[in-house]
């Protein structure tokens, strides 16, 4: 198994639902109103007057082969609009209870 966090703009908090349905992973959890800024050219997303908006974020334990065709999709939703901004990180999970 895998864990798949996506950090993503509030923006796209539609996409990464439909994202998750279309390849059948069911269970996640989201966190909303996420500060941050990218690690290359992000705008900062704080929530605050200069910087306004904000991220949400979505973390899914998802079997292994379920992880490249999540990652190709994420990749395509940021290519469509790169000001926007999505990033996914993976790692293994060695235990799941």
């Amino acid at each position: 198994m895998k864990a798949v966090m996506i950090i993503y703009n509030q923006a796209h908090t539609e996409n990464i639902e439909f994202m998750f349905d279309k390849l059948k992973i069911r269970g996640f959890t989201q966190w909303e109103n996420v500060m941050g800024r990218g690690s290359v050219n992000g705008e900062p997303r704080m929530g605050t007057h200069t910087w306004p908006e904000m991220n949400s974020s979505t973390l899914a334990v998802v079997e292994e082969d379920k992880v490249k065709a999540l990652l190709d999709a994420v990749k395509k939703l940021d290519a469509i609009n790169k000001e926007v901004g999505v990033k996914a990180f993976v790692w293994h999970v060695e235990t799941m209870i």
